[in-house]
């Protein structure tokens, strides 16, 4: 094993897809020159060429359609978005064209392309570059949805994604491309759709994904001091999502809290609650319980960014409230 951070993970796996399959390739605004705005392809322009790591207009309607297009003809693109609050610009081509090319075609065509980039709150980046879309997306049929926490994670799934037929959201964040974590030294690949349960315990479940589920791991710690067992699970996957593995902990633990950063309306935390109630009522010993941001546009004063975000303090008390 060795240690790398996050933005190696996702430039060695985009690198090693690139060497395994010429097919490949990466637009995005400043991908190439600049070795990527978070510095997530550094290195790659001079690996592979301006021919298969492609700066772009600033343009994501535009990009995002040439990549889709490109598909047709049997390439295999990544499409970097410097922020998915900026995919807002291009979502018409990713709903209307990438996610139904294969049903509109009759199954003539699919369409593998991979959309990545950060997602989620940034620090003091105000309303319009601190928006979560994961559960926009998971709301399309024909896209998969994934949002890693750690750069083995990354490294495993955008490896997956990049050879899956199928259009997949790949969802980062901007906090989270220095952290550091161990990956192995060779080639492995993670199934998309399968989560994992990163801490085991039996009073509690957590389900959480991406970078918030740090503060999950925080409240296991405070409460683990008070003889409060937790166990975490990390989705990986939004969609498909693992709904098994959330279900067999249930009825392990008899107890859901749901740690998401984004807006409560509509949510992925919305989602996994009623799949439990469905499944799983006659095990709950108390209300589901989710945590979410508040439901209004990210404030830019740090004061009340921290009041919007969800926290390990917020963990604590909803497993509190939950063991009676």
């Amino acid at each position: 094993m060795k240690t790398i951070q996050f933005r190696e993970a996702i430039a060695e796996a985009m690198s090693e897809e690139m060497r395994r399959d010429k097919s490949v390739f990466l637009i995005g605004e400043e991908v190439a020159a600049y070795n990527g705005a978070y510095k997530a392809s550094k290195g790659m322009l001079d690996e592979f060429g301006e021919k298969r790591v492609i700066d772009s207009p600033i343009a994501e309607l535009g990009f995002a359609g040439i990549a889709i297009g490109s598909t047709m003809t049997g390439t295999r693109p990544i499409v970097e978005y410097m922020t998915f609050n900026f995919s807002l610009v291009g979502i018409d081509q990713i709903i209307n064209n990438a996610a139904k090319i294969r049903q509109m075609s009759g199954g003539q065509f699919n369409c593998p392309i991979v959309f990545r980039g950060p997602t989620g709150s940034a620090g003091q980046l105000g309303a319009t570059h601190s928006q979560a879309f994961e559960n926009w997306f998971a709301n399309t049929p024909g896209l998969k949805v994934i949002v890693p926490s750690n750069p083995y994670d990354a490294k495993g799934l955008l490896k997956a994604a990049i050879r899956d037929n199928d259009p997949v959201i790949f969802m980062e964040s901007e906090q989270m491309y220095g952290d550091k974590g161990e990956v192995p030294e060779g080639e492995y690949v993670l199934p998309i759709g399968v989560a994992a349960i990163k801490r085991k315990g039996n009073d509690v479940t957590i389900v959480s994904f991406g970078k918030i589920i740090k503060e999950a791991y925080k409240a296991a710690e405070i409460l683990e001091k008070e003889n409060i067992s937790v166990e975490i699970i990390d989705l990986r996957t939004v969609k498909p999502m693992d709904n098994n593995m959330i279900i067999e902990s249930v009825k392990k633990t008899n107890r859901l809290v749901i740690l998401e950063e984004a807006w409560p309306f509509g949510s992925v935390s919305s989602e996994i609650t009623f799949m439990v109630q469905d499944q799983a009522f006659d095990y709950l010993d108390a209300p589901i319980k989710r945590i979410t941001t508040a439901d209004t546009p990210a404030p830019y004063s740090p004061v009340l960014l921290e009041e919007w975000l969800p926290n390990a303090n917020d963990v604590v008390k909803a497993v509190k409230s939950i063991l009676y």
